[in-house]
């Protein structure tokens, strides 16, 4: 509280919660860059602007105190990194000239609670410009996307004296020829009575890719080569799409994914073209350009407002694809676009990136990684082109390429967790790119070995609506191949054993990546994040992918985002490699609350001389359909990278049935106590070899449940196998997971000794005996 008597207006500081920003830094924020991003709750649901104070001293001394105001949002960023030391700081909602005059001329609220921070030493320095000057340098010129002004004549001359320079006469043979000669695309038709159509959904938005396509590589290469009847031909694609009705269902609200791709065209159009527009024709497509970017911009700042709730997939991935974009062509021409491109960058250098953190982590899965970070590195690119601010010496860009290859190796197939419209396809070439784009900005190689791993792999796969939808890979290579030094790769000879991303509760072991038919991943998750945005009801679970081939799998096929495939099997635990209780699983709803809350911890990884080990608690995820739940915990040890113990601890306030669950994609033999898996190029033994009810009751079937038939016809079949313990209010189960080469037959033998104040199993492969200790109840 201010002691000034003047300040008498009361602050209102709400209480954050799952899905809110926090009040950070604070006393226990651990800091990784300097300067620390500041955050707040909003004191007022709009028309908020705040004035910031950090000090070296608790009383706010002004010499060593720094004040910045106006502060448009409830956060900030500073312009210059931290001396190391203890810090304080406070906040206050600056008052409008009415309020003021209410409050006897008071310029501001009364000072929010102090909160204090330490900067360590050596962390990155990561300051972000102040508004006053973030856009000073960017020149009038253009264009602005990509190549700058300055660039374009060094870039026209060696495409005119090599063709093949940066992949050019790939892209101009592929990428822009074909679009001289198609029809233009008729605008996108409603819906049949204004009612989504799946199918329709995604044609419209391809329909609309293609729009960017074609003006998008039309204009460079008619800027490029000067040709007059590749400049006239963008010309006619840009009015011709630049008159399509804002407001139809091409808009925002009508289909997101259609905006996205129609805002991006005529942004690119209006920037390469800008010089071969008439006045008239300029002015026409800007207002169209400006129309579009302020519904986006609209939804993300005033609707969705994810400078508070920032856990809107779409809505944060728009300030790529559409804000940065559409703002730099029209910087300095629209004052609108300046405020909008500075909410970006200032979500970009405090917020993002909302679903991961230090370890470079994406609690949504490998694929909303994959979209998520395409459409951010190229926007990140171009701000760094125009405008000088580099936002890759953030510590999480220097390191979310682990994520893939870690928790998505090229290798691997149903072998990472979360909405993948890739499900059952090799790791996607987009992929790959991505992380060649953090090989070049970082150097590591074995990100780059990533890139040439999915060149091999992911082959045929270009026309694919996931990817001819979303991007044009020559377009991608000739702007990478014009930007960033090429990296020699190395193969993960040497990685860590077992890889705990600590921001999203995933768990990633490893043998022999470098070598595909040796190569075992085990992958659990136990996750803050629950199972809110493309996240599962799958905490504790895991995936296993064994010498060529899934094992235990993500279960299910990508249908539609919004099926029953996707709602009722997909999304919910029975489709995972989890346990459910008395037939109940986790909550996968649609309560954005109650899926953060649906969330798992991982407790503990640790890494010993003949195995890696991890222990997750998943109790709070059952909590909303399993009250009587007291505790779940999973602990996986991967011995000697050569089998699995599987340990489940599951505590009840009354007794209750535990269903162990396990899918694969290939029909079982079932035998006793034991189940056995036989692939293609590598089988596996399943024994559940304790349980503290006595033995199991195993059964399998190839349904999904509450699954449209129409849904998966055609598809292939998967098994689904459910083991059943007798009721119980304590339960302890173990399970060994012997995954072996096709036809190299090997087990791995057991003892038990009860004796003691526990459950002692002795596990003996090839002569070397690794105890498991299971305490008694």
């Amino acid at each position: 509280m201010s002691t000034n008597p003047h300040l008498s207006r009361p602050l209102y500081q709400p209480q954050s919660g799952v899905l809110t920003v926090q009040y950070v830094p604070n006393e226990q924020t651990v800091l990784f860059e300097n300067p620390p991003r500041f955050t707040w709750i909003p004191a007022q649901l709009e028309k908020d602007s705040y004035v910031l104070q950090y000090s070296a001293s608790a009383q706010f001394e002004p010499d060593v105190t720094v004040t910045i105001q106006p502060i448009a949002f409830n956060l900030y960023t500073p312009e210059h990194a931290l001396a190391p030391g203890t810090y304080y700081w406070r906040y206050a909602l600056l008052l409008s000239d009415e309020e003021r005059v209410e409050a006897g001329g008071a310029e501001q609220t009364e000072w929010s609670l102090i909160r204090s921070f330490t900067v360590p030493e050596g962390l990155p320095e990561t300051p972000l410009p102040s508004r006053e000057n973030r856009f000073a340098a960017v020149s009038a010129a253009h264009p602005r996307l990509w190549l700058q002004a300055e660039e374009l004549p060094n870039f026209r001359q060696k495409v005119r004296l090599d063709p093949s320079f940066c992949g050019w006469d790939a892209f101009y043979e592929r990428s822009v020829k074909p679009w001289t000669e198609r029809e233009l695309i008729p605008e996108p038709l409603p819906y049949p009575n204004h009612k989504r159509v799946a199918s329709l959904w995604r044609q419209m938005y391809i329909d609309c890719q293609e729009a960017l396509y074609a003006i998008r590589h039309l204009s460079v290469a008619g800027v490029v080569l000067e040709d007059e009847a590749l400049l006239e031909r963008a010309k006619t694609w840009l009015l011709h799409v630049a008159a399509w009705n804002p407001e139809g269902p091409t808009s925002r609200d009508y289909n997101d994914e259609a905006s996205f791709r129609v805002a991006g065209a005529l942004a690119w159009g209006y920037d390469w073209l800008h010089a071969y527009l008439t006045a008239e024709e300029r002015e026409l497509v800007r207002a169209m350009l400006l129309k579009r970017t302020h519904q986006v911009a609209f939804h993300v700042i005033d609707r969705s407002k994810i400078h508070q709730v920032p856990f809107d997939s779409h809505a944060v991935r728009s300030l790529s694809s559409v804000l940065v974009p559409c703002c730099l062509a029209m910087l300095g021409e629209e004052a609108q676009a300046n405020e909008w491109l500075d909410y970006t960058v200032e979500y970009y250098a405090g917020l993002y990136s909302p679903w991961g953190g230090m370890d470079g982590g994406w609690a949504e899965g490998p694929m909303y990684w994959t979209t998520g970070m395409a459409f951010v590195t190229e926007a990140i690119n171009l701000l760094k082109k125009t405008t000088g601010i580099d936002f890759y010496q953030r510590p999480f860009f220097r390191k979310t390429g682990d994520f893939p290859l870690y928790c998505f190796s090229p290798d691997t197939l149903r072998a990472s967790f979360g909405d993948q419209s890739t499900l059952g396809d090799p790791v996607s070439l987009k992929t790959g790119f991505n992380i060649r784009q953090f090989a070049g900005i970082t150097g590591n190689p074995l990100y780059q070995w990533y890139f040439e791993q999915t060149k091999q792999t992911d082959t045929g796969s270009e026309m694919k609506f996931y990817n001819y939808g979303w991007w044009d890979f020559r377009f991608d290579e000739m702007m990478y191949l014009h930007d960033y030094p090429l990296v020699e790769a190395q193969a993960p000879t040497d990685i860590e054993p077992v890889k705990w991303f600590r921001d999203i509760g995933w768990v990633a072991f490893h043998s022999h990546m470098d070598q595909p038919d040796r190569h075992i991943m085990l992958l659990t998750k136990s996750s803050p994040y629950g199972s809110i945005s493309h996240s599962h009801g799958d905490q504790n679970g895991f995936l296993l992918h064994a010498f060529g081939e899934p094992l235990a799998i993500e279960s299910g096929h990508y249908v539609a985002f919004g099926s029953t495939m996707h709602m009722n099997w997909r999304r919910q635990t029975r489709s995972t490699n989890s346990i459910l209780i008395d037939g109940i699983g986790q909550f996968a709803g649609t309560d954005k609350v109650r899926n953060m809350a649906a969330s798992g911890k991982v407790e503990s990884v640790e890494t010993h001389k003949t195995y890696t080990y991890s222990r997750c608690d998943a109790t709070a995820a059952y909590a909303e359909h399993v009250p009587y739940l007291q505790r779940y915990v999973r602990e996986l040890y991967f011995v000697q990278q050569s089998y699995i113990v599987v340990v489940d601890h599951v505590d009840l306030a009354q007794p209750g049935r535990v269903d162990w669950l396990f899918h694969t994609l290939y029909e079982m033999k079932l035998d006793g106590q034991s189940f056995k898996v036989r692939g293609q190029k590598a089988d596996m033994e399943g024994r559940f070899v304790y349980s503290s009810s006595g033995d199991l009751q195993l059964s399998q079937t190839n349904v999904y449940t509450d699954v449209d038939p129409k849904e998966i016809e055609g598809l292939s079949e998967q098994w689904h196998l459910t083991a059943s313990t007798k009721a119980a209010d304590r339960h302890r189960l173990v399970t060994l997971l012997v995954p072996t080469p096709k036809n190299e037959p090997k087990y791995v033998s057991f003892f038990m000794d009860d004796q003691g104040h526990g459950v002692h199993l002795y596990f003996t492969d090839n002569g070397v005996t690794q105890k498991v200790e299971v305490p008694k109840l």
